[in-house]
């Protein structure tokens, strides 16, 4: 077998891959992108190994190795990416780059019309459900 055509190929799955790191807005499409750049270089591990003959499969080993990362990845990210979906409403990673709550959160809200709340506790008893609180009902 040569060695072009699986390059060739993996060369394009990445190409695709960086296109889509650096076009898109949805951060779920900015993720599958990673993932298809991440089976570009797995492709080619693969490729190398086999054209090299390795006995030991050192290019297989690294693949699997890659894999287990790229899954756990790709949990993270998701549940990051559901996690902001719900407390902004978007998945817009353009959208996403001011996550602090302080003036920046205020202007978010003036341009999208999204109640935030800026204000932060200064003690558990300041919270919605904080001791002090559960206290008063108890009593």
């Amino acid at each position: 077998m040569h060695l072009v055509y699986p390059a060739v190929l993996a060369a394009l799955l990445f190409a695709v891959g960086l296109y889509g790191v650096l076009a898109r807005r949805n951060a779920i499409l900015v993720l599958m992108s990673v993932e298809l750049m991440l089976n570009a270089v797995n492709l080619n591990l693969v490729a190398f190994d086999v054209w090299l003959r390795d006995t030991l499969h050192a290019g297989q080993a690294l693949t699997l190795f890659t894999i287990a990362i790229a899954a756990a990845e790709i949990g993270i990210g998701l549940a990051i990416v559901l996690l902001v979906y719900r407390n902004r409403g978007t998945a817009d990673v353009d959208r996403l780059r001011d996550l602090n709550e302080g003036e920046d959160a205020e202007r978010y809200a003036a341009e999208t019309d999204v109640a935030v709340d800026t204000t932060a506790p200064d003690g558990p008893g300041d919270r919605p459900n904080g001791p002090d609180k559960k206290a008063e009902a108890v009593a």
